[in-house]
């Protein structure tokens, strides 16, 4: 089961654009922010922000993060499917960005777009985050499918490659 969970988490992480992260505010209560995010073989996940918004300036203070990525146009009741993902996030110095710029943006979804180092340090507004994954879990719904008050649960999972 276990390369079951594995395939089934990256075929979550492969086929969605957005992750949910979440940071903590100052005061220490949680804040989500859905990102546009690729991934580097399931070990590092980018996405491009503002320097200037909380849950970047979050990211400063505590870089440990979670998130979630999901299929949000599956109907309720579908048996959708969940990847967690905790680990810890930092702004990418300006001094890798040309590597960092290299893997982050070869698995791009839809129309999102590849950015250049240029376009990401100096005066620009905009630089680029990496989250170092810890952890992957995957959500599983109810394990009786004949008792709709089953427990969800989420199961650790080894996607990278």
């Amino acid at each position: 089961m276990t390369a079951d969970l594995d395939r089934h988490v990256r075929g979550i992480v492969d086929d969605v654009a957005y992750l949910v992260l979440a940071t903590s505010d100052p005061d220490g209560r949680p804040r989500t922010s859905p990102v546009y995010f690729s991934h580097d073989g399931y070990r590092d996940l980018y996405w491009v922000s503002a320097a200037d918004s909380q849950h970047s300036r979050n990211i400063v203070r505590d870089p440990r993060v979670a998130g979630v990525v999901f299929d949000s146009s599956v109907p309720p009741g579908s048996g959708a499917s969940a990847a967690y993902v905790t680990g810890m996030a930092r702004q990418v110095p300006d001094f890798e960005l040309e590597k960092r710029c290299a893997v982050a943006f070869r698995r791009l979804v839809g129309t999102a777009r590849a950015f250049t180092p240029d376009q990401l340090c100096g005066e620009a507004s905009l630089r680029l985050y990496v989250m170092e994954v810890e952890l992957w879990e995957a959500h599983l719904p109810g394990v009786d499918p004949d008792d709709e008050q089953a427990p969800e649960t989420r199961v650790e999972a080894a996607p990278a490659l």
